[in-house]
C-alpha cells in the first residue's frame, strides 16, 4: 500500500462515516488519524480500497457537485450504503482493523472510563522470550493421559 497511498481526506472522511463521533472526549475515528493505523494493515485488500474509495469520491462529485469530505454527514452515509453494494467487501475489509485501532486508541480508552494501560499483565511490560515464566507449568504432572 505504501506505494499508492490512500487519498487521505477521503479515506479519513469515510472512517469518520463508519466511527463517527459521540461526544467531545469520544471523536470519530478519521479524527482520531486512524487512517494511518489502518492502511498498513490492509494488505491486499487494499487495492479494493482504494477502488471503493475512487467510486465513493466520484459518485459524490456526480450526484452532489463536491469531493466526498465536503459533504454532509447525511449524505455521506447514504453514498457509503450505495457504493459499499456496488462494491462487495469494500467497508468490511476496513471494519476489523478500524475497530482495533478506535478500542486501542487512548483517547477512546479513557472516554470509556478504562484504564490507558497495556491490557496484560496490568501493565506490566514483559521481557520478550522470558520463558521462566513458564517453569510452574512444566513442573506440574502431565494433565492428560500419556499414549
Amino acid at each position: 500500500m505504501s506505494e499508492n497511498p490512500l487519498p487521505e481526506p477521503i479515506f479519513s472522511s469515510l472512517l469518520d462515516v463508519l466511527i463517527p463521533a459521540r461526544s467531545p472526549s469520544l471523536p470519530g475515528a478519521g479524527s482520531l488519524g486512524l487512517a494511518a493505523y489502518v492502511e498498513p494493515r490492509l494488505g491486499e485488500g487494499g487495492s479494493g480500497v482504494a477502488s471503493g474509495l475512487g467510486a465513493l469520491d466520484a459518485r459524490a462529485n456526480e450526484s452532489h457537485g463536491a469531493d466526498f469530505p465536503a459533504l454532509a454527514e447525511q449524505a455521506q452515509v447514504e453514498l457509503v450504503k450505495q457504493v459499499g453494494a456496488e462494491h462487495p467487501g469494500f467497508v468490511e475489509s476496513l471494519l476489523f482493523h478500524l475497530y482495533t485501532g478506535y478500542y486501542e486508541h487512548p483517547r477512546v480508552v479513557e472516554a470509556l472510563g478504562l484504564e490507558s494501560r497495556p491490557p496484560f499483565p496490568k501493565g506490566y511490560p514483559l521481557e520478550a522470550g522470558d520463558l521462566g515464566l513458564l517453569d510452574s507449568v512444566r513442573a506440574r504432572s502431565g494433565l492428560c493421559r500419556e499414549v
